[in-house]
């Protein structure tokens, strides 16, 4: 079931508000106790203000659109559609509303993707709890948001102007790696193709990729691999 909904009236369709109002926050993600966490955490704080809440890509670019929030925080595996692909179409439909990633994903992995679609920061949900409301205020700020592990790890990229690395998922695009993601969680390749609504030779056309990229024997053991990352999300 698509969650569209407006928390309150401090985030209503007028835009220009006084400098001491709250910063205005849509949370973007399909599971409601995590919404009712990031809800918590941040009614304890001074400056900002859940808006919005919605649990789909095309829910979210909705309430994005009408309430034009300060920011929203998007995980990057909703209830329908792709977090990154949300993060492309906010860069377009809700050009001033910044994107914090928060996700079960691996920076390492994610982060970049992330970066390149449009988010100004990227934090994992263990690091949440601690973490969050600073990354919100970073991104809020204007600066870019991401760990010190992530960092170090983008700075060294520079320095070797490699390409994304982390094992051999690094190698697939975007496209790809989300195509992966729902080969393990059991999808068939119709399912596929009717949720990224797409043909089926297309996605046929991304398993053959995969298959190749990560050095898989045959359909087999693209599931069994792609099941058992998907497993440790």
């Amino acid at each position: 079931m698509h969650v569209a909904r407006t928390i309150d009236s401090t985030c209503g369709v007028v835009v220009s508000h006084s400098p001491s109002a709250p910063a205005r926050v849509l949370i973007v993600e399909d599971h409601p106790i995590v919404r009712l966490g990031v809800r918590q955490m941040i009614a304890a704080e001074p400056g900002l203000a859940i808006c919005g809440e919605a649990s789909s890509g095309r829910a979210a670019l909705e309430l994005a659109t009408s309430l034009k929030p300060e920011l929203a925080v998007v995980d990057l595996s909703l209830e329908h559609g792709s977090g990154l692909e949300l993060i492309r179409s906010l860069r377009e439909a809700a050009s001033d509303t910044r994107v914090l990633v928060l996700s079960m994903h691996d920076e390492v992995l994610f982060a970049e993707r992330a970066l390149r679609a449009g988010a100004r920061g990227y934090i994992m949900k263990q690091e949440a709890i601690d973490g969050l409301v600073h990354a919100m205020r970073e991104v809020l700020a204007g600066r870019l948001y991401v760990s010190k592990r992530m960092s170090q790890h983008l700075l060294e990229r520079l320095g070797k102007d490699a390409p994304v690395t982390a094992g051999r998922l690094g190698n697939l695009t975007d496209r790809e790696l989300e195509v992966f993601e729902l080969i393990g969680r059991g999808l068939s390749t119709a399912a596929i193709a009717d949720r990224l609504q797409v043909s089926v030779k297309t996605i046929e056309t991304y398993r053959s990729n995969i298959k190749t990229k990560l050095d898989l024997k045959d359909a087999t053991d693209l599931i069994r691999f792609a099941t058992t990352w998907t497993e440790r999300l």
